[in-house]
């Protein structure tokens, strides 16, 4: 029997004839199909993806990117979770994850350009081992280097803003790729232009010579100011946005909402602004909390919360 080629394959677009194409484009790590998704973010609940695929380089997501663009299934880029729901009923179409061939990290003079699966916390502190100044913020956020483009992620009075100079960008509509400049991109208070069907798949920062020793200080200060004020566990950080002049935190804690649990989440008793879900528990019940609190905020201060959260297979 003749082989069929990706095009062949995409004749006729439905689940078999996409997980033919997928399998036929021979990714180093295959495809899997109904995967838990769900354990690759924060908060560890949530249900599985339809398909999933973990390509280890540009060449391997550009193709992906054709064949999902040729198929229109949709596609969801999971980083490294830190600011996403999966529901229990999980995402019906492709999920990606960037691989190993992203995490990449080069330096050279303050110049750094790192790959859009890179590590938050390991940029900070390679660059403060090299003697650079400017990105040690990032030690405390446990997301990748796309993501923290996407969203503009930032804390300790820093943010993606400061040190971007541009973003390679790859469009999953036909695995094209650009060179987006910071503005460009038009970073703003946690967010930027970037479309859902755009991937980061490398950065370029410029940064500051620094001494070594203050950055490693500031790299302790960052991570036990974020242990004595932020908790562990199962979480995505903080769930809504700051409203102008205001702190999400401070709102929910006023609006009588610290410690409030439906079924297997909770609001932090340590930080309000942040929702702890139960081991093994159900990121629909994380959902529910989410609209009750920003219910009963509305309600005590007559402000709407805008989710931070990224939710996914919600209705």
């Amino acid at each position: 029997m003749e082989r069929q080629t990706v095009a062949d394959c995409l004749q006729d677009p439905d689940e078999l004839e996409l997980e033919s194409a997928l399998k036929a484009l021979g990714l180093i790590e295959g495809v899997r199909r109904d995967y838990p998704i769900g354990p690759l973010t924060t908060y560890r609940v949530g249900g599985t993806a339809a398909w999933f695929v973990r390509p280890v380089n540009e060449t391997e997501l550009a193709a992906v990117a054709t064949v999902a663009g040729q198929a229109l299934v949709p596609v969801l880029l999971l980083g490294r979770g830190s600011n996403l729901l999966v529901s229990d009923t999980g995402f019906s179409g492709l999920a990606i994850q960037l691989g190993a061939g992203f995490e990449g990290v080069d330096l050279e003079g303050t110049e750094v350009v790192a790959g859009g699966g890179a590590s938050l916390p390991v940029v900070a502190r390679l660059t403060v081992a090299s003697g650079l100044a400017g990105f040690e913020w990032a030690v405390g956020v446990p997301g990748s280097i796309g993501g923290a483009v996407r969203m503009n992620a930032g804390g300790h009075g820093s943010d993606m803003s400061r040190s971007l100079v541009a973003a390679t960008v790859l469009h999953l509509s036909d695995g094209s790729t650009v060179e987006r400049t910071a503005d460009e991109l038009n970073l703003g208070y946690r967010t930027s232009t970037l479309e859902p069907g755009e991937v980061v798949v490398s950065v370029r920062l410029a940064l500051e010579p620094g001494d070594r020793l203050d950055g490693e200080a500031r790299l302790s200060e960052v991570v036990r100011w974020r242990r004595e004020n932020q908790p562990g566990g199962q979480n995505a950080g903080s769930v809504f946005t700051n409203p102008d002049g205001d702190s999400a935190g401070r709102l929910v804690e006023l609006a009588g909402c610290r410690g409030l649990r439906l079924g297997t989440a909770e609001v932090s008793s340590r930080h309000a602004n942040f929702i702890q879900a139960d081991e093994g528990g159900s990121a629909d019940d994380v959902a529910a909390l989410m609209t009750e609190v920003a219910r009963q905020v509305a309600e005590v201060h007559g402000v709407d919360l805008v989710p931070e959260t990224v939710m996914v297979g919600f209705e």
